[in-house]
């Protein structure tokens, strides 16, 4: 909830800061009369004809004044959140913290010996709280039942933990979205304030006056594509990575299902217990 709070938050932000910046163009910029226009032409012509060209920006302060106060502040926040997104998953979606190797092994070689009975599991379990350990909890719980129950028991417990794995993921699916979005947006933006120099100023043919307008709807568009390709590349390679550890955990509690159902306990209990014909025939 906070999370779509937030890219609401960064998209009403936008459009508010754009609005109220073409206003203030409009305002900047009132319409001029016709006679006015033609006068004040040639000396634009002399001024264009002595001017430089300037070109679009290349400097990260180039294309920040270029684009504007609220499209810079939008893909700022943009791309902090998505590279802290991707900084908080990739520690939480260590293997070794998700599933640790030592405590995976020696909690299933004491099961498989009957080392561990019901209660030293689940507090086993509780002291090491890892994801896989909160996995094994669910299981171990159902001890001595029906192995349906103790492997819906596995699975409920596996789609929590999935489900707090895969949580950061949608932050990076809304600055994927969201940012061309955003790049679209000041397109349109750039394109509008292009037409109305050419409305209230005459421009047509003045490149200096309708740089600005261009130049902002050419930056937003490729700022906005640099912040998304990255964020999607990290969304698929850490969504990758969390089906791959859950079809190791899967597989694991599967394991677990096998040594503590009913029907384990008792193979068990039969394999260990010598039947009275092998005594009889041992004696003699």
């Amino acid at each position: 909830m906070t999370i779509r709070i937030s890219i609401m938050a960064i998209v009403a932000f936008t459009v508010l800061l754009t609005c109220r910046s073409m206003a203030q163009d409009d305002s900047d910029n009132p319409p001029v009369s016709a006679t006015a226009n033609a006068a004040a032409e040639p000396a634009n012509r002399s001024e264009n004809a002595s001017a430089a060209p300037g070109g679009i920006p290349t400097d990260p302060l180039g294309i920040a004044d270029a684009m504007g106060r609220p499209f810079s502040i939008a893909f700022i926040l943009a791309s902090v959140i998505g590279v802290w997104s991707v900084v908080e998953r990739l520690v939480i979606l260590r293997r070794r913290r998700v599933i640790p190797k030592a405590f995976v092994e020696r909690f299933l070689m004491h099961l498989r010996a009957g080392r561990m009975d019901k209660n030293e599991a689940i507090a086993v379990c509780h002291q090491n709280q890892s994801p896989m350990a909160e996995v094994f909890m669910h299981g171990v719980r159902k001890w001595g039942r029906p192995s349906v129950e103790v492997e819906q028991a596995v699975l409920d417990g596996g789609e929590r933990q999935v489900t707090q794995l895969k949580k950061g993921l949608r932050v990076l699916n809304g600055v994927s979205t969201l940012s061309p979005l955003i790049g679209l947006l000041g397109t349109v933006v750039g394109m509008i304030r292009s037409f109305n120099d050419i409305a209230t100023a005459g421009a047509m043919g003045q490149t200096q006056t309708l740089a600005n307008g261009i130049a902002l709807a050419l930056l937003t568009t490729a700022v906005g594509l640099l912040i998304a390709i990255p964020a999607m590349a990290a969304y698929l390679y850490l969504a990758g990575r969390i089906d791959s550890i859950v079809m190791e955990m899967d597989r694991l509690g599967q394991e677990l299902v096998h040594l503590i159902s009913a029907e384990a306990l008792r193979e068990r209990a039969v394999v260990v217990t010598p039947r009275p014909e092998s005594t009889q025939a041992a004696a003699t």
